[in-house]
């Protein structure tokens, strides 16, 4: 596993402050559970779910289940970042209860010859279920509420073992949870879902930066899973896991020294340099006529509903909105809450 690479590529990404820009955590939440969703179905962009969220403005286009789907998933995070920052045992019971949060407005009522149960209450299936027409069959529905206990006392054993200064072991300890909670199904539907925000609540508890998986990766996301469930080889999916973090990592690491217009060095993993002076330059005039625009449609517009309109990050319309009034182009009228921006002819 390419630990070193992942290990250069956090420092850098620290270094570089992308994690402490205004409303990063926010946003960053916004997007996971955006492409979460999305490889269950939905269509929700990032901004639409923006919106969504901070807003209540809900989409043109989008159905009402989608659009739920989206603000539970939003819920059970939530929920799960609490339980990361109290470090609570993971058990049975906390993972049934985030179930029922991540469907409980698009769970269903499954009627058994053993009697009902709710995917909106996080009930456990009591029937058998494939991955699909002509998948793999998970194990007997009998079977999960031992497993998942089993599953549960392991995972609590290996945090309390864990080296929480050692990133690489926190990263394979997450990947190995969301294989193992996804392999044993316990639910009869949410279980990507669920596999996935177990995964982000361990590296939450532990500081690292959360993975996820875009929605353009989900063809190489579902196969490595499948070739590792076939194999009884965990090692193949966390390989997948790894490479899949990196360039991700590598990827917003790019966009942030573009879009704050560092210019000097782009400096990637592996030695390779690109110079990006005169491209930063055209991006920075782009993106300072696109905010004067935006300001003189709406005066009270906010730093980041700028950001999310043009596509940069908030720490560079700090930086532009800086330099614009400085320049004498710019001023606030007002407080930073309440108040408003004014163009200066």
């Amino acid at each position: 596993m390419p630990t070193s690479k992942l290990t250069e590529l956090i420092a850098r990404y620290r270094e570089l402050g992308i994690d402490s820009q205004i409303d990063y955590q926010k946003f960053y939440l916004y997007s996971i559970i955006t492409h979460s969703t999305a490889i269950e179905g939905s269509t929700v962009t990032e901004i639409e779910n923006q919106l969504l969220f901070d807003k209540g403005i809900t989409a043109k286009g989008r159905t009402l289940e989608e659009q739920m789907m989206n603000l539970d998933l939003k819920k059970a995070y939530e929920r799960s970042i609490e339980l990361a920052k109290s470090h609570d045992v993971i058990s049975v019971n906390m993972l049934k209860e985030l179930s029922s949060l991540v469907m409980k407005n698009t769970g269903s009522t499954y009627q058994t010859a053993l009697g009902s149960f709710s995917t909106a209450n996080g009930d456990l299936r009591l029937l058998n279920v494939t991955a699909g027409i002509g998948g793999r069959s998970y194990m007997s529905f009998t079977k999960v509420p031992s497993r998942l206990e089993d599953f549960c006392n392991k995972l609590n054993a290996a945090r309390h073992s864990l080296n929480k200064t050692n990133l690489d072991e926190i990263y394979d300890l997450s990947f190995e949870a969301h294989y193992g909670l996804v392999t044993i199904h316990p639910w009869a539907d949410g279980n990507g879902r669920m596999a996935r925000l177990l995964m982000n609540q361990i590296q939450f508890e532990y500081g690292a930066i959360p993975s996820k998986v875009l929605k353009e990766d989900k063809e190489g996301y579902i196969k490595s899973l499948a070739q590792a469930q076939e194999s009884e080889n965990s090692r193949i999916f966390k390989s997948f896991m790894y490479e899949n973090l990196c360039k991700n990592l590598q990827k917003e690491i790019d966009t942030f020294l573009k879009s704050t217009e560092m210019g000097g060095e782009n400096v990637k993993m592996g030695g390779e340099k690109s110079k990006m002076g005169g491209e930063n330059t055209k991006q920075g005039a782009k993106s300072r006529d696109n905010i004067i625009r935006l300001i003189q449609q709406n005066p009270n517009i906010t730093m980041s509903d700028i950001a999310s309109s043009i596509g940069i990050s908030a720490k560079a319309v700090e930086k532009q909105i800086a330099r614009l009034k400085k320049d004498g182009v710019l001023v606030r009228v007002g407080p930073d809450k309440g108040g408003s921006w004014e163009i200066v002819d």
